[in-house]
């Protein structure tokens, strides 16, 4: 992902609007893109694009090194999302003139769109990559002392910022040894994930492997396609050779749990 450790603020071409408890609480298609110093982009509105009769003062954060914010919750109906709004009239040296514009949080909003296209867990960053190809690579994964996994056909999905991640046909992994699990979690560049664990004899690797059965269609090729932590499994071997660990925001130890 770009991000800086600067503050960046540009204008984007994309029709952005965002929705609390059925009402629309922003559209506007003269947004701009904010980056903090080591942050994830937000959108901010243009003052006149924003539902400002649903906004109610909340609070004060004087210290903000953008400059004096203000608070705002913004409520619709009986429904009330707090602190859910900001806006900065003096920025500070350094910090982009923002003066003028609403920023809405992300996670308190129900729906965003980009265009006509849902939008999940945040903007997304017009300097962030996601390409994926067809291979004839040889991958095989290792887990509890089995191969669970074992192609030469996979797809290769390059994101920036993380190493490349395969993804498997079903045809080509032990699904016998995958058990599904509750969790799911959403990515703006790729859609919705559902997971599996990895269970041989008694023990349970949980959430291991995961699947996107309805990516956005920019990444339609991974469809139904199965991606394994190389993080966490014990081995990946791709065209003969071992696979380093490379360190990630997932890089922690499988979950491995004892089962009857």
């Amino acid at each position: 992902m770009a991000i800086t450790d600067k503050y960046q603020f540009e204008p984007s071409p994309r029709w952005v609007r965002t929705i609390l408890n059925g009402t629309t609480v922003a559209d506007s298609k003269r947004v701009s893109l904010l980056w903090e110093p080591n942050r994830i982009p937000v959108y901010a509105f243009p003052r006149e694009d924003v539902r400002l009769d649903l906004l109610q003062r909340s609070g004060e954060r004087p210290d903000d090194p953008k400059g004096p914010t203000t608070l705002w919750n913004v409520q619709v109906g009986e429904r009330v999302a707090r602190d859910a709004a900001w806006t900065v009239e003096r920025p500070s040296e350094g910090c982009p003139d923002i003066s003028g514009h609403v920023v809405l949080s992300w996670k308190d909003m129900d729906t965003w769109y980009e265009e006509d296209d849902e939008v999940y867990v945040h903007p997304r960053d017009p300097y962030h990559r996601v390409d994926v190809q067809h291979s004839s690579r040889r991958v095989r994964v290792e887990m509890l002392g089995e191969t669970v996994a074992e192609t030469a056909r996979p797809c290769v999905l390059f994101e920036t910022g993380l190493p490349p991640r395969y993804y498997i046909p079903r045809m080509d992994v032990r699904m016998d040894l995958l058990v599904p699990s509750g969790t799911v979690t959403e990515c703006p560049y790729k859609g919705r994930a559902t997971y599996f664990g990895l269970r041989v004899g008694d023990r349970l690797a949980r959430d291991i492997v995961w699947t996107y059965q309805y990516p956005i269609p920019e990444c339609s090729k991974i469809q139904n396609l199965l991606c394994f932590f190389d993080e966490r499994v014990d081995a990946v071997t791709v065209d003969g050779e071992l696979q380093e660990k490379v360190k990630t925001p997932w890089s922690r130890p499988a979950v491995i749990v004892d089962v009857v």
